[in-house]
């Protein structure tokens, strides 16, 4: 790192500043404690240290564990809408802790999980719906794949390149993003998915819905799962009207669509949900991440009628002991109101696009970098076709005091995914780091 200056006095919304070599004495003790009792995954995990260790944070700053304060631009890959330890959220965490933490699932509900569902269905709009709450996104994609199985009897499942739907495994056999979180489990997995190009030009939409018109005329195929921006893929937005044409497609030939919102919703693409933005309405729609308000939750929510395939004669479920706990329930509640009243997603939008817009002017110059792309806070710099490379700048950024994630399925692709109340000048601060890292880089 180099010397930070200081840019406000707000807390939560202060730049970088350090204390201690990156990575500082206590970090490297906690990560020699993590690399001894976890599990090594992947081609450098437990060959290395991790660099930053959490200790604490506040709105949009992190600090690790020797002092060090970072400015958090992943928000926990997206998850934390109001940045960390949100004041309001956290009263609303410490009073629920003191009144009910726990009820007995789906056979004695609490009132806080009613309510939620409830919130969750008036959040579709016009219509009757009905809601199934998990623990993370891949639970809800997973009840979103049983629900379409169970109203059409059709194993099969259209899925799209650069997908990422979570890694259990009913939505694994969907994930496209790396070859390598699939194969060493093909056997366990759905056998029937078709996959089809995830578009980003006009060219490759007509080539998609091609591709998808014929899969789906086998008659096979029971559901058409989409991200309405590929995420982890690295924030490709597809052609207009593309989403559109997949769902009447689906419909006309009778299979569930079903939208991956866990990352595009509520309010982290400027709209509630990013579907609906588009004037679309798919069958089923699947919420996780930010809708804990950092705690584990996810929502499955579908159409009355697609929802009806679940009663039938013989008791079929899909719960958890902890799915819609009280606890994240009122969290979820205090999160939805915190955001209304707010007006955080109008806000999104706009600071988020004129943020994308800016880096756009300002990273032009540079070759590196191919596109700035994304909507509302969910942006993402395709730093071209060498695999790693957005690692590598990622690295760097972090050695400047900034936290940044990765996407695409070389991990080309640098992804922003800040606070939706991040401070304005913290944006101002973001954009010449990665400037200056960016171009380092190149040169």
């Amino acid at each position: 790192m180099s010397a930070s200056i200081e840019q406000s006095s707000d807390p939560g919304n202060q730049g970088p500043l350090w204390v201690a070599p990156l990575p500082g004495l206590l970090t490297r003790q906690w990560g020699a404690r993590a690399a001894a009792v976890t599990a090594p995954m992947g081609p450098n995990r437990g060959l290395g240290l991790p660099n930053l260790v959490y200790d604490r944070a506040f709105g949009s700053n992190v600090f690790d564990a020797d002092g060090n304060r970072y400015v958090d631009l992943a928000a926990g890959f997206g998850a934390l809408l109001l940045g960390h330890c949100n004041a309001e959220l956290a009263a609303t965490i410490s009073a629920q802790a003191n009144r009910l933490t726990q009820a007995l699932g789906d056979v004695f509900p609490s009132a806080e999980k009613i309510e939620l569902q409830e919130r969750l269905a008036r959040l579709m709009g016009p219509g009757s719906y009905r809601v199934i709450l998990g623990q993370s996104g891949a639970d809800a994609v997973t009840a979103a794949l049983k629900t379409a199985a169970l109203a059409t009897g059709r194993p099969g499942v259209l899925a799209f390149s650069g997908a990422y739907h979570g890694l259990s495994h009913a939505p694994l056999a969907l994930c496209n993003l790396r070859e390598s979180y699939r194969s060493p489990f093909s056997k366990q997995l759905n056998p029937h998915i078709s996959v089809v190009t995830y578009p980003s030009t006009t060219e490759e939409a007509q080539l998609s819905l091609s591709e998808a018109a014929n899969a789906l005329s086998s008659g096979t195929l029971g559901a058409v799962v989409i991200e309405p921006i590929l995420g982890r893929g690295g924030c490709v937005v597809p052609p207009e009207g593309f989403l559109s044409a997949l769902v009447a497609l689906a419909r006309e030939q009778g299979a569930v669509s079903i939208f991956d919102e866990i990352w595009t919703g509520l309010g982290r693409c400027g709209s509630w949900l990013c579907s609906h933005a588009l004037g679309i309405k798919p069958d089923i729609i699947c919420l996780g991440k930010g809708l804990g308000g950092g705690l584990p939750l996810s929502a499955c929510i579908g159409k009355a009628d697609v929802m009806q395939a679940w009663q039938r004669e013989d008791e079929v479920v899909h719960t958890s002991t902890f799915a819609g706990a009280p606890l994240a329930a009122a969290a979820a509640l205090s999160l939805i109101r915190i955001l209304e009243r707010d007006k955080l997603i109008e806000e999104s939008l706009r600071r988020g696009d004129a943020w994308r817009l800016k880096l756009r002017d300002r990273l032009s110059s540079l070759a590196l970098v191919k596109v700035v792309r994304g909507r509302g806070f969910m942006l993402g710099l395709d730093l071209g076709p060498k695999p790693g490379i957005a690692a590598e700048a990622a690295q760097r950024m972090l050695n400047r005091g900034w936290i940044t994630s990765t996407g695409g399925g070389a991990r080309e692709v640098l992804i922003l995914t800040p606070p939706l109340n991040i401070a304005d000048h913290l944006l101002e601060m973001a954009t010449d780091a990665l400037h200056t890292t960016l171009s380092e880089i190149e040169s």
